[in-house]
């Protein structure tokens, strides 16, 4: 029969819920390349981003803040962006990620002693108990609990500090250079960190994630053991989930080194931002003056698909070469900031043959003023070979 799991007794739970919170508490919650530049004047109508507005950053409370865009990954607002702090339990975004990328959902966790005995915000986990792995992730990132990110970590990698080592590694593929991650669920310690920058890029990479958007945008649900057969219930720590109609994850974190902080995302009219706020305290307000500012005072613009021919490569002797975006090029721009656009098509190679089908053969800059903006390679089209041999008649006539 499934019941309800109580931690002990309900009188000692009521008691947790409301005692005063502990100090380390977390909330219920090589060489350069010959180049000829070639100003493409016919694109001047593209519309690129500007640099980000400070008004809108600094009229929040938070000492770090970042606003990017979902799509795009371009960066509306930076607020301190890339100072090191504290993250507190966003951390447990890449713990998460990682369990959903190299565990089963349905693998069975059995709970060690060391998972059990974390403390500060948990599950209340008892050593020997069984859960299966989705249902431990979806605790981690709705009610934040501590203990377990330390049995996701331990069925994964067999133990915590394996765990950690493999969640440093995939920050650095994700372009998290200033992450350091000692533990699995953000409990303070002096080397444990990261960036309001760094953690955006975490949460976009995570919301790529079918599993992973799907859990955080929840307000309530119930994680079922299997031994014992209980249910338990649980309420995101996200306030912003209620507050906020657009809102649509991700991730609280408080402690008292860090702060109260808070990685969230939102989606309207199809478009979706994240941002992040570290020390911030009305970090729910925070949040969502930055996303509103994004959703009214900018907008994404594609300015080419993959495969569309932008450029013509100049070839001695021959016809010019067709060259192609070797990928989508879009950016999120102020809607401000309209015409304000510089386009460059650099060369990077001579015009000698032969040159091969999908060859790179330079790269096409969005500049605004005297910001480079984003760019993306240029290849050929086609396969050009060494132009045939002239014959000279005068020489055929004296053989």
């Amino acid at each position: 029969m499934v019941r309800h799991k109580w931690t002990q007794a309900c009188c000692v739970f009521l008691f947790m819920v409301n005692a005063v919170t502990p100090v380390l508490a977390e909330e219920p919650d090589v060489s350069t390349p010959r180049t000829v530049i070639y100003e493409d004047n016919q694109l001047n109508q593209i519309v690129v981003p500007s640099v980000p507005a400070a008004a809108p950053a600094m009229a929040v409370g938070a000492e770090s803040a970042v606003l990017m865009d979902v799509t795009t990954g371009d960066v509306l607002i930076d607020k301190q962006a890339h100072k090191k702090k504290p993250p507190a339990s966003t951390t447990k975004m890449m713990t998460a990620i990682l369990g959903l990328e190299l565990g089963r959902p349905d693998e069975i966790v059995t709970v060690s002693p060391k998972a059990a005995a974390v403390g500060e915000a948990t599950l209340h986990l008892d050593p020997g108990e069984k859960i299966p792995l989705y249902e431990l992730i979806t605790g981690a990132l709705v009610r934040s609990g501590n203990d377990a990110c330390v049995a996701i970590a331990e069925q994964i990698a067999g133990t915590e500090e394996n765990f950690v080592r493999m969640m440093n590694r995939k920050a650095l593929t994700l372009g998290a250079e200033n992450t350091n991650f000692v533990n699995t669920n953000g409990l303070p310690n002096k080397n444990h960190y990261s960036t309001a920058y760094d953690l955006a890029l975490i949460a976009r990479y995570g919301l790529q994630n079918q599993a992973f958007s799907s859990i955080t945008r929840q307000k309530e649900t119930e994680i079922h053991f299997l031994e014992p057969d209980v249910l338990m219930n649980l309420r995101n720590t996200n306030k912003l989930l209620w507050n906020y109609p657009f809102a649509d994850g991700v991730k609280t974190g408080t402690t008292n080194a860090a702060g109260k902080c808070l990685v969230a995302s939102a989606t309207k009219d199809g478009r979706q931002l994240v941002t992040v706020v570290l020390n911030a305290p009305n970090r729910f307000g925070d949040a969502q003056k930055l996303l509103e500012w994004g959703f009214g005072e900018t907008e994404n613009v594609k300015l080419g698909q993959a495969g569309q021919v932008v450029g013509e490569f100049p070839l001695a002797g021959v016809k010019p070469l067709s060259a192609f975006l070797e990928a989508p090029l879009e950016v999120s721009i102020e809607t401000s900031d309209k015409g304000k656009l510089k386009t460059k098509i650099v060369w990077e190679r001579g015009p000698d043959l032969p040159i091969s089908a999908g060859e790179r053969l330079g790269r096409y800059e969005v500049w605004l003023g005297d910001k480079k903006l984003k760019n993306v390679p240029l290849v050929s089209e086609s396969e050009v070979l060494s132009p045939p041999k002239t014959w000279s008649f005068s020489k055929f006539l004296r053989q």
